[in-house]
C-alpha cells in the first residue's frame, strides 16, 4: 500500500491549494491514504476547526505539532475527532498523540511525537514512543517526528528501526535529501518540507523575515502570493509485516 504524507500546510490558501490537488497527486502516486502535518494551517499560525475542516477534505489523518495549542478553540476538535491528533509527549492534555485509521483490509497507526531540542518542555519522545508502541496491535505504523534538531530527528529514525514503518521528519520547513530504508525495514526522512508559497521564507513573506533578522524590531507575518508548492514524500509498504518498501520524495 502506498501512504502519501503532505510536510506543514502554512496558511489557509496553501490548505485550499491542497485540496484541488490532492485527487491529481492521490492518481499520480497511487496513494491509498493521505495523512497532512496541519499545525500551521490557519492564517496567522496554528490550527483551527476552518483550517483543519478544509484539510479533512484531503487528509486521512491530521497530524500537528509545537503550535498544536496555539488556538483555543481546537481544544474540543481535538478531542472529538480522532484523526486529528497532536504530540503525544506533550504530556496530560486535551486530545490524542495517536490515532489507528482502520481501512478495512488493514489498519494504519499514525503517531505524533515532538523534539526536546530548540522546543517547548515536553515528556521524552524517546520513552513516549516505547510506552505507544506496547498499546498498538497493527504492524502498520507511520510516526511523524515534529522536531528542530537534525540530531535528533536522525536518532529517533535508528531508535524506531524495526519498530515502525516509517519515521517522518516535520517542523523545519525545508526538505531534506535523505530519503531511506534503515536496516531494511523503517521509511526515514529527516524533513518532508512544506506546503506554501515557494518565493517565501518557510512560508512567509521574505521580506518581513528579512526586516525582523535585520532590525530586530517585531513584524507581523504576512502570507505572499504566488506559486505554491507542494512536498511530500510517498511511503510503501508491506502491509502484512509492516516493513517499508519504498520511499519517494515529492516536490511539485
Amino acid at each position: 500500500m502506498n501512504i502519501l504524507f503532505v510536510g506543514d500546510v502554512v496558511g489557509h490558501r496553501s490548505s485550499e491549494h491542497l485540496v484541488k490537488l490532492m485527487p491529481q497527486l492521490k492518481r499520480r502516486y497511487s496513494a491509498d491514504m493521505t495523512i497532512v502535518n496541519g499545525e500551521n494551517s490557519a492564517d496567522g499560525n496554528g490550527i483551527t476547526p476552518r483550517s483543519a475542516g478544509i484539510l479533512l477534505e484531503c487528509a486521512d489523518v491530521i497530524t500537528t505539532g509545537n503550535h498544536c495549542f496555539r488556538r483555543r478553540e481546537m481544544n474540543d476538535m481535538f478531542e472529538e475527532n480522532p484523526d486529528i491528533i497532536r504530540p503525544a509527549n506533550f504530556g496530560n492534555t486535551v486530545g490524542k498523540g495517536y490515532t489507528v485509521f482502520d481501512m478495512g483490509r488493514m489498519r494504519i497507526a499514525v503517531v505524533n511525537l515532538i523534539g526536546m531540542a530548540y522546543m517547548e518542555s515536553c515528556d521524552n519522545p524517546f520513552r513516549c514512543a516505547d510506552e505507544l508502541l506496547k498499546t498498538i496491535d497493527t504492524p502498520n505504523i507511520i510516526v511523524d517526528f515534529h522536531a528542530e534538531a537534525t540530531s535528533e530527528k536522525k536518532a529517533m529514525g535508528y531508535y524506531l528501526a524495526g519498530r515502525v514503518s516509517a519515521v517522518i521528519g516535520t517542523h523545519t520547513h525545508v526538505q531534506t535529501a535523505d530519503e531511506q530504508i534503515i536496516d531494511g525495514y523503517t521509511g526515514y526522512i529527516t524533513d518532508v518540507g512544506f506546503t506554501g508559497v515557494r518565493d517565501s521564507i518557510l512560508g512567509i513573506d521574505k521580506d518581513i523575515i528579512i526586516a525582523r533578522l535585520t532590525t530586530y524590531y517585531p513584524q507581523k507575518h504576512i502570507y505572499p502570493d504566488g506559486d505554491i508548492m507542494i512536498n511530500a514524500v510517498i511511503v510503501s509498504l508491506d502491509e502484512k509485516t509492516g516493513r517499508c518498501t519504498g520511499i519517494e520524495r515529492i516536490n511539485t
